[in-house]
């Protein structure tokens, strides 16, 4: 039985490969004719909602329906700081589009490398290479100038795929200090079933599972409280709402 799973796996991934090009040459049509050339944050803006039916249908090509619920914490006219655990690749594309409204997320530079594909993923995203430490500092400022323009900022807090058998890995101070230094709420995500449908440990794999994104209740920054404080605070709420309903 493991072994067909196995081969089914590496088989559904090609198929995964497949849709995600094709799906993405034509979403490129109306990407390049009402989105490129626009000016932020309409250009982000419009971007998302596009973004939004093309992970729709391509989520529901493999397999793969996303179930949202929480969308209320959202109130028109805020802006937030969501922070999003991440444990596998199939994370990227959904949570981006997921979240209600206009948003970035903090990405990996090197991807931007990637022919075409490259174009939608630093208009979606703010450029980081972590190795560099100039690249850190003009990340933060540019995910202040996100959050200026009226659009949420998606932040992975663990950095990089939780690989360990925790529920959720220790996180960075990066989405925190950005939470501090701007007064914005938090409001923490989580995603279900990706590892199931996305195995980090498994290289090119793919199974159809049912996902599930869930956000979690308004984290507000206190007076005068630390990143320190506040990074426990979320991290706990996230974990134990993890170890609950997974």
């Amino acid at each position: 039985m493991q072994t067909f799973k196995n081969i089914f796996g590496r088989i559904w991934a090609v198929w995964g490969a497949l849709i995600f090009i094709v799906t993405m040459v034509i979403f490129l049509i109306p990407f390049f004719l009402f989105v490129y050339f626009q000016k932020e944050p309409q250009k982000t803006n419009r971007f998302i909602r596009y973004s939004r039916v093309w992970m729709d249908i391509y989520l529901a090509l493999i397999g793969c329906p996303l179930k949202i619920q929480g969308k209320e914490y959202f109130k028109k006219g805020e802006t937030y700081i969501v922070v999003c655990n991440h444990n596998a690749l199939i994370d990227v594309p959904v949570s981006s589009p997921g979240i209600p409204g206009g948003n970035k997320t903090i990405a990996k530079a090197e991807m931007a490398k990637i022919p075409l594909f490259g174009l939608i993923y630093k208009t979606g995203s703010i450029l980081v290479d972590r190795k560099d430490e100039k690249s850190r500092r003009e990340s933060f400022i540019k995910m202040r100038e996100v959050l200026d323009m009226g659009l949420h900022m998606c932040i992975y807090p663990e950095g990089t795929r939780n690989t360990s058998s925790e529920p959720i890995k220790p996180f960075h101070d990066g989405a925190f200090r950005l939470a501090v230094s701007s007064g914005k709420p938090i409001i923490p995500m989580v995603i279900f079933n990706s590892r199931k449908a996305n195995p980090p440990d498994k290289g090119f794999f793919l199974l159809p599972v049912k996902l599930r994104m869930h956000f979690l209740p308004v984290v507000e920054v206190h007076s005068e409280e630390t990143v320190e404080h506040l990074k426990g605070r979320v991290f706990e709420q996230m974990k134990n709402y993890i170890v609950a309903h997974q």
